[in-house]
């Protein structure tokens, strides 16, 4: 029964919202079974005890239940508990859905203008209609919602004056303007985020009249200053255009400054988007993308737009260390360390903290210290593994330890070739063994061995560590 619908949704339900709904269930108004609230009781008492629901037990306290309104009480056969659980589902999703749209106060107005409207009230109507518009203008969103609203508020407003009033003055053009404004602000949204999946799952999206709304805001820059606009305009550029750093400098000024009118799910989803795109330009050798990635890292982290039920991804967690460090802020990256580790998943944490400390030492000049780190965690990451590993190796050649090194480079090949890395990654660190094994192998005193291994590694396709093989032979 853990396995049904029902029980994982309830199951993401805080105390109160458990609470509220079974008072919903409870009222006639919604539910007149009595046998969809004793089930709800039931799994409530599973959730309380921490206990696994079966369909036995749930079948058994309905029929105690029943036993005090029946002499002779019959078990529901599994057809009609399925039934059951899909009664008690129905009434879980209409209770989400009603939470999740009428409890905000400008939809309520605006859903209550409507019914008027359709009864002829019409001073009912202007009322809530009015305290919609003001509801809406009051909250501080000025996101594609607030422009989907305003389209509404403006239809409504059309059809309501519509009636029995053709050679009076309609709002004809509001609504037109409306119109546009929420489906331009729909349109760029949407085509960011069509533009950075095509880049990773290599697909083809037809983006239908978006190059007419490009075209036509290039001529109405005055509609950029809105930020569901706006912002969106300027990411599809950079996203388009690999060399539009113009249209990035706006996108991150504009993001900084108007952040606030944006709700916190937007803001992170802008953030990543623009995040993502730093860390595409520094795979392409574009060094002051590092800057711009840790000055949008240093904004979500501001925000706690980076944490996911409190907890930071370890993923994140070593991205921004090592933009850090790559941008010349040891210090910062130190106290981030300290600061955040307490934040990673659970199981991931000692692992993350202890890598990304070495990390530090590393770049501090404190060897030791950095192998020590490095022995101290189970990397069970594959990623993490790998990244520790390439560290190490980096290490013993730095001391000059060629025995370690060469084991460690060995033992580090069987490791990546009896795994199942795929594409770039595999590459990468088979490279970074190849290179390694030539940087220890090759002659220091002969320039022209030198100048050839530095023209290898720099026309190789996969080498992350390509910046520090290049400094070993400087």
């Amino acid at each position: 029964m853990e396995n049904t619908l029902v029980w994982q949704a309830l199951v993401t339900f805080s105390a109160m919202e458990r609470k509220h709904f079974g008072q919903w269930l409870r009222s006639e108004f919604f539910n007149r079974r009595t046998q969809p609230v004793l089930l709800f009781e039931y799994l409530q008492h599973c959730i309380v005890k921490k206990q696994l629901p079966s369909r036995e037990k749930a079948n058994q306290f309905i029929h105690q239940e029943k036993e005090i309104a029946s002499a002779q009480p019959t078990a529901l056969t599994d057809l009609a508990m399925r039934l059951l659980l899909s009664e008690l589902l129905g009434h879980i999703e209409t209770f989400l859905a009603y939470n999740n749209y009428f409890t905000a106060p400008e939809n309520r107005a605006l859903q209550a203008a409507n019914a008027y409207r359709k009864r002829g009230l019409d001073k009912h109507f202007n009322q809530c209609l009015q305290s919609a518009y003001n509801q809406w203008e009051q909250q501080p969103n000025r996101h594609t919602e607030y422009w989907n609203a305003n389209a509404t508020i403006a239809y409504e407003r059309y059809q309501y004056l519509s009636v029995g009033r053709r050679t009076e003055p309609l709002n004809l053009q509001d609504v037109s303007d409306q119109t546009d404004l929420a489906y331009m602000a729909n349109k760029l949204r949407h085509a960011c985020f069509a533009r950075t999946h095509q880049a990773v799952f290599k697909t083809d999206y037809h983006f239908g009249l978006l190059d007419a709304v490009i075209e036509y805001l290039g001529r109405k820059t005055e509609l950029l200053a809105h930020p569901a606009i706006g912002l969106y305009y300027y990411c599809y550029h950079f996203l388009l255009h690999q060399d539009s750093d113009t249209y990035f400098q706006t996108f991150k000024k504009e993001l900084l400054a108007q952040s606030q009118q944006l709700p916190e799910d937007e803001v992170r989803n802008l953030h990543l988007l623009a995040i993502n795109y730093c860390i595409k330009r520094i795979n392409q050798m574009d060094t002051p993308y590092m800057k711009e990635a840790l000055d949008l890292y240093k904004s979500a982290l501001a925000g706690d737009l980076l944490l996911e039920y409190g907890q930071l991804s370890h993923f994140a967690f070593n991205n921004i260390v090592a933009i850090a460090l790559r941008s010349g802020e040891t210090d910062w990256a130190a106290t981030f360390i300290e600061k955040y580790a307490e934040k990673v998943e659970k199981k991931h944490q000692v692992a993350t903290y202890h890598l990304n400390s070495a990390r530090v030492a590393y770049v501090q000049g404190r060897h030791d210290e950095a192998l020590l780190h490095l022995q101290k965690a189970d990397y069970k990451d594959l990623i993490n593994n790998l990244i520790a590993k390439t560290l190490q190796l980096k290490i013993y050649y730095e001391m000059g330890e060629a025995d370690a090194l060469d084991a460690h480079l060995q033992s580090m090949q069987t490791f990546i070739r009896r795994q199942r890395i795929i594409g770039y990654h595999k590459m990468n660190y088979l490279n970074i063994i190849k290179y390694a094994k030539k940087l220890a192998t090759h002659n220091p005193n002969d320039k022209k061995e030198r100048a050839k291994l530095a023209d290898q590694i720099s026309g190789e396709q996969y080498l992350t560590e390509r910046e520090w093989f290049l400094s070993q032979l400087k």
